[in-house]
């Protein structure tokens, strides 16, 4: 039997307060896991919105995967987990490449080859946009300093140099640690102590903060 931790999810403590919302999403838990002979440890709850996965009740969850109380995560449906697709894309990087993702209304059950095959599409396109995303930035920089205009501090990690974007090495180094202690299921305030516990400073000489490092993250 698989061990999933439930996740549910309002925008609002209004609606959280009528509670209507949060028993369907509930009960679809519960009726799904028994239905699958699912072991439903606990349902973690969240009245915040979804334009940020640091949620505490979403973490707490997270922290049970990574910490193998839980083999999986259960959700009523995909977007109550995360309504961005970069998010869930680093979701699926981080947690969900050797724990289960459940969906009761996308029917999503990456245990089977054709749930994998969903998450790997979701995956593949969010991997995608950040490609692309970067492309752009990166042509529109170059292009700029080619035609002598003045152009601002590129994003962290690199740097321009002889007209070129380059890879700042020291900012790359930061960087990758953002992203292994991500993927050991640190939450974004935990990073950013870590960074400043080993001396890192932002490029303004400050301590990074949780804002700071989501970014990084992305």
């Amino acid at each position: 039997m698989t061990k999933v931790i439930g996740y549910i999810r309002v925008s609002t403590e209004q609606q959280a307060e009528q509670g209507v919302s949060l028993d369907e999403q509930r009960n679809k838990l519960i009726q799904y896991a028994s239905l699958y002979d699912l072991e439903l440890v606990r349902i973690e709850v969240d009245t915040l919105s979804g334009k940020t996965i640091e949620r505490v009740g979403l973490q707490n969850a997270l922290q049970a995967i990574g910490s193998g109380e839980a083999e999986g995560l259960l959700v009523a449906k995909l977007d109550r987990l995360t309504r961005s697709v970069r998010d869930l894309g680093e979701m699926i990087d981080q947690y969900f490449q050797t724990a289960a993702l459940l969906s009761v209304s996308e029917q999503i059950d990456t245990r089977s080859a054709g749930g994998r095959l969903v998450l790997n599409v979701l995956a593949s396109v969010s991997q995608w946009e950040r490609e692309v995303i970067g492309e752009r930035t990166s042509a529109a920089l170059r292009h700029k300093v080619a035609l002598g205009e003045h152009v601002g501090r590129p994003r962290y990690g690199f740097k321009v140099i002889n007209n070129e974007l380059v890879h700042d090495d020291a900012e790359q180094h930061v960087l990758s640690l953002v992203k292994r202690y991500r993927r050991k299921g640190l939450t974004l305030q935990a990073i950013a102590k870590e960074l400043t516990v080993q001396g890192f400073k932002t490029r303004k000489g400050t301590e990074f903060n949780h804002t700071q490092v989501n970014r990084m993250a992305a």
